[in-house]
């Protein structure tokens, strides 16, 4: 049985804040300009009951960056969430209120309104519920949605936005849904490997060519867990990290030995700038997730079979490095769309 505080939490969350049904719209002219699709990205779907409109993504913005979300208004969203670095904190483990250690590493947000599920064991189903679990969480925001509504409420500037973006006063509907709708639009997909395919052969040097290649082929199997357009197949998967591991994983939600120290496979959009690695920031840099890889990893019950060691000379290291650089979006790490106000 779980008793970790979040998943006190998530139990209620599903009340204060609603259901979600997910269709496929596409966005109208005026907010066509706030997802700013990289060529080739489909739009993403938005819950029925929460499109994306300019006044619900001005909210979402606001309190995003608005530290009064936490119970003694010190951090807010953007403190693990720094867009220079991808939306992540640069931390192996997140600090919330007076310094309380977090739990894991802070993934990007980026994309993330094409995840089927979040947290590293995928435990939450919509991004509306997901907003939910750093405030209620005591290592993070370690406040509630109740007191929350009531801080904010004494604003009249949020009740005005409120009223405009959901036609309803500000309360856990409200907050969850416009922050989810700001994170929605953070979008990735122009870094130079983009440009390549789209023509610009010139995008990629000699050196990340050759990496491109060793990713894609069966002598590494990279590309089989990080699949697709965000290179992730959102699978849960054991990467030899340890042989002992003291998180527990997936197995945590469901309390299946099959399921322990299984995680999320994060994407690698950006991921040069995302340091340190894993779901507890234990690698410090590329190079140390590279030479991981090519050692095989440490021996665990449940660990994918696809990890084993590779015989890569240190030049094609070099090379498999070279290439995930060149999954930096600059332009998304410098968007003016999300710099606070």
């Amino acid at each position: 049985m779980i008793r970790n505080a979040i998943w006190a939490s998530l139990a209620i969350l599903p009340a204060l804040l609603g259901s979600c049904r997910h269709d496929t719209v596409l966005p109208e002219p005026d907010t066509a300009a706030l997802l700013n699709l990289p060529p080739g990205f489909e739009a993403p779907d938005f819950p029925e009951d929460n499109q994306l409109t300019r006044e619900r993504w001005e909210l979402g913005k606001r309190l995003f960056y608005d530290p009064a979300l936490s119970v003694d208004s010190s951090i807010s969203c953007a403190s693990c969430h720094a867009q220079n670095l991808a939306f992540t904190d640069g931390r192996a483990l997140s600090l919330g209120v007076e310094n309380a250690p977090g739990f894991r590493n802070a993934p990007t947000l980026a994309n993330v309104a094409y995840h089927p599920y979040f947290m590293r064991e995928g435990g939450v189903n919509t991004l509306e519920m997901q907003v939910g679990v750093p405030i209620q969480e005591h290592a993070e925001f370690n406040f509630n949605f109740v007191l929350l509504t009531e801080r904010l409420g004494r604003d009249e500037s949020y009740q005005r936005q409120s009223q405009q973006a959901y036609g309803r006063a500000i309360d856990p509907f409200v907050i969850s849904r416009a922050i989810a709708v700001f994170e929605r639009t953070m979008i990735s997909g122009r870094s130079a490997y983009d440009r390549y395919l789209q023509g610009e052969i010139s995008a990629l040097d000699a050196a990340a060519l050759r990496g491109k290649d060793l990713f894609f082929s069966e002598r590494t199997s990279c590309s089989s867990c990080h699949a697709g357009f965000d290179f992730t197949a959102y699978a849960f998967e054991n990467n030899g990290l340890y042989t002992d591991y003291t998180d527990p994983g997936r197995a945590r939600l469901t309390g299946l030995e099959s399921d322990r120290a299984l995680f999320k496979v994060p994407t690698l959009r950006n991921i040069a700038e995302t340091a340190p690695y894993m779901h507890d920031g234990s690698l410090p840099d590329l190079e140390s997730v590279v030479d991981h890889y090519r050692s095989g990893g440490q021996p665990h019950p449940n660990k994918n079979a696809l990890v084993r060691p590779l015989d890569l000379t240190d030049q094609e290291a070099a090379d498999l490095v070279a290439f995930l650089r060149a999954l930096t979006d600059h332009a998304f790490l410098t968007d003016p769309r999300f710099q606070p106000e």
